[in-house]
């Protein structure tokens, strides 16, 4: 069991709440873990670099000049990648570089990323997390008091507004629904903060289905 404390909005303890292992799979699974942050990483790279070989460069393809008797050195058509305009050897093409996993290995990576910062003290719970209006500065403050000073990801239980407008100009900070939390978008950030509620979602049966195909 990892027992963790409970914090509201000025970084004061009010609770505390207890994890069983058991539920996130009780180990780190590193190797499900890289592979869930290789796909991450892939299906973030667009692919959309394109060059032109010779065959798409605008010349003729007749010989430049006769093979000898010039006194210069051979050469071919102008279209050829040793020439300036010429077209590029092996030119890039449009590509998807995109891959794909399971459902369930996807819940367990990211569980395992989830278990991985609970077991580190990377992960913090915060009793909720709601705002009248948009206020950077009041997230900020929130920030401070819990003394995140690193990137960090926050996971609510559902989408507001106001907390999404609060956090989005504050650099290195991001907030996800737990039903898209996935292992690279974890692992990518050195906190993870959890209002009370998602952390209760995410610890139930009814977890999610977590997106961690990335690029989205």
């Amino acid at each position: 069991m990892i027992d963790l404390p409970v914090y509201n909005r000025e970084g004061q303890e009010v609770d505390r709440i207890q994890i069983d292992e058991a539920v996130l799979g009780g180990r780190v699974r590193f190797v499900l873990l890289k592979q869930a942050l290789v796909m991450y990483h892939a299906n973030k790279h667009q692919g959309t670099a394109v060059t032109k070989n010779r065959g798409m460069v605008a010349g003729s393809t007749r010989k430049l000049y006769r093979q000898k008797g010039t006194g210069r050195a051979r050469m071919g058509a102008i279209r050829t990648a040793v020439r300036k305009g010429g077209g590029v050897t092996f030119a890039k093409r449009i590509r998807d570089f995109g891959k794909r996993m399971p459902k369930k290995q996807r819940c367990m990576a990211r569980n395992s990323a989830i278990l991985a910062k609970l077991r580190s003290n990377d992960a913090i719970v915060i009793d909720k997390l709601e705002f009248d209006q948009p206020k950077t500065k009041n997230f900020v403050a929130i920030l401070n008091n819990l003394k995140i000073d690193r990137s960090c990801l926050v996971a609510v239980e559902d989408r507001n507004v106001n907390v999404y407008k609060s956090l989005r100009n504050i650099p290195r900070i991001d907030a996800l629904e737990v039903d898209q939390l996935n292992a690279g978008d974890i692992c990518s950030r050195r906190k993870l903060l959890f209002t009370r509620r998602a952390l209760e979602i995410i610890t139930s049966c009814d977890g999610g289905d977590p997106e961690a195909e990335g690029g989205n």
